[in-house]
């Protein structure tokens, strides 16, 4: 099948594709033995194949994560010791800023390699201003932050963006509030909002941001909700109201999308497990209201238990990637940690407790879309004629580049009416990883079944 691809009609501009450093970086970035495999310390070798666009897959977005202080104190309920994180207070208004040592060298290390945007988030806000003074509520319903600490909070954290933004690092975006819908009683830091608090809360880092002229350029983000099924609507009137809009350029979302219990009805499970249908209402729902207001997904994991180095995450992963830059015209798509120490379909790196850490077919297929889309890109609106398969279609400075998820079981043959010169394609399947093929004809390329194929058409 040829596809007829019109490179007139063109829809959004991509940013680029990121990761979240949360809590891995606390750990790895102090791995500073040398790995054989490259000769390099272990920790220069991860961030190389993850953020260096020659040696590894060129991701340009890093989420560094503002912790509230657990690790400090001891303070709460972490299953996980990695998942307490560092305050860099040590009295109000006095800071540490060699605290936090590891995951603020991969933050410098991901800007050294090219990731240009920054974002700084926030889970919880520090212990001293929480009403417990822990990173998370004792009993689940209300928020742990009172309305008298959200300019100390502000505060806080815009101190610490100040800083490393004196450093000269990119920073681009702060997200004062991390999934606000979710009752955060133990296991991480998390604090809960109700709409209207999390409303008040970026008023106030609104406010509080015009004190800081070295962040001048830098946006709020938010507000980072947990489900793409719910409450986007009133996080998308509080992102795109009149007090924020000039502190804010898009709304971002979080991309998950949990199943129902099996105890729901059929017919509702049914309906509630259509991911694509909310999908699709919520654009239609942007679209009417907040029309030019850019979506970006801050955050997704495939939410699976056990660990798995194949193919079939990977096309999971690539197929909501697909879904968010067609159905949303998303600007960006962020994962949400890029290495994972746990038994679970989280990252694209496994680290072990021996210092070891491998590659997944995730990691592969992500860089079938960061590698070669890159910032500045611009989406084409192209058929979504094939059974089984998502196409992508986006045109640079030098060539088209077009990604294709076939998800089907069986080989699928497609070809694209793109003027070209030359053209070669990137193929991440069950026996190949990011292998490049040489392309006789771009009417003619044979798609293997369950992959990942990038294909660049010089221009």
């Amino acid at each position: 099948m040829t596809i007829n691809i019109d490179t007139g009609k063109k829809k959004q501009t991509l940013t680029g594709f990121g990761v979240s450093g949360a809590w891995w970086a606390q750990v790895v970035g102090g791995w500073t033995e040398t790995d054989e495999s490259s000769g390099k310390p272990k920790r220069e070798r991860i961030a190389e194949l993850l953020f260096d666009l020659e040696n590894g897959i060129g991701i340009t977005q890093y989420r560094y994560n503002i912790g509230a202080g657990s690790k400090e104190s001891g303070k709460g309920k972490y299953s996980d010791e990695t998942r307490r994180a560092s305050s860099f207070e040590t009295a109000p208004g006095v800071y540490d800023w060699s605290r936090d040592g590891n995951a603020v060298w991969f933050m410098r290390e991901a800007a050294r390699l090219g990731a240009d945007e920054i974002v700084m988030f926030v889970n919880s806000p520090i212990e001293r201003l929480t009403n417990n003074h822990k990173a998370h509520l004792d009993k689940a319903g209300k928020t742990n932050l009172s309305r008298g600490n959200y300019g100390e909070f502000a505060k806080y954290v815009l101190d610490v963006a100040s800083h490393f933004k004196g450093e000269g690092l990119p920073i681009k975006y702060i997200s004062p509030v991390n999934e606000p819908v979710w009752i955060w009683t133990g296991g991480q830091e998390g604090c809960h909002y109700r709409p209207g608090q999390v409303y008040k809360v970026m008023k106030t880092f609104a406010k509080e941001l015009k004190n800081y002229p070295a962040l001048k350029n830098v946006k709020l983000s938010g507000a980072e909700n947990g489900d793409i099924r719910w409450f986007n609507k009133i996080y998308t009137y509080i992102m795109a109201s009149k007090p924020l809009k000039d502190v804010t350029d898009a709304v971002d979302f979080h991309s998950y999308f949990l199943p129902v219990p099996s105890s729901v009805p059929g017919f509702i499970a049914k309906k509630l497990n259509d991911r694509l249908a909310f999908v699709k209402r919520y654009k239609r729902f942007t679209d009417k209201f907040f029309p030019g207001v850019p979506l970006k997904t801050s955050e997704w994991c495939h939410m699976q238990g056990g660990r798995d180095y194949g193919i079939d995450s990977a096309v999971v992963q690539a197929k909501v990637m697909a879904e968010d830059l067609i159905y949303l015209d998303v600007v960006s798509w962020q994962l949400w940690v890029a290495l994972s120490p746990v038994d679970y379909c989280d990252g694209l790196i496994y680290y072990n407790d021996d210092r070891s850490f491998e590659l997944t077919k995730r990691y592969y297929a992500f860089s079938n879309f960061s590698k070669f889309i890159r910032p500045g890109a611009v989406r084409i609106d192209a058929p979504q004629s094939v059974e089984d398969a998502y196409l992508l279609v986006f045109e640079q400075k030098d060539n088209y580049a077009a990604v294709v998820i076939n998800y089907g079981e069986s080989d699928k043959e497609i070809g694209f009416d793109l003027p070209a010169r030359t053209a070669r394609a990137y193929v991440t399947d069950k026996d190949n990883d990011l292998a490049e093929f040489a392309v006789s004809d771009v009417k003619n390329i044979t798609l293997r079944p369950r992959s990942i194929t990038t294909v660049i058409v010089e221009k």
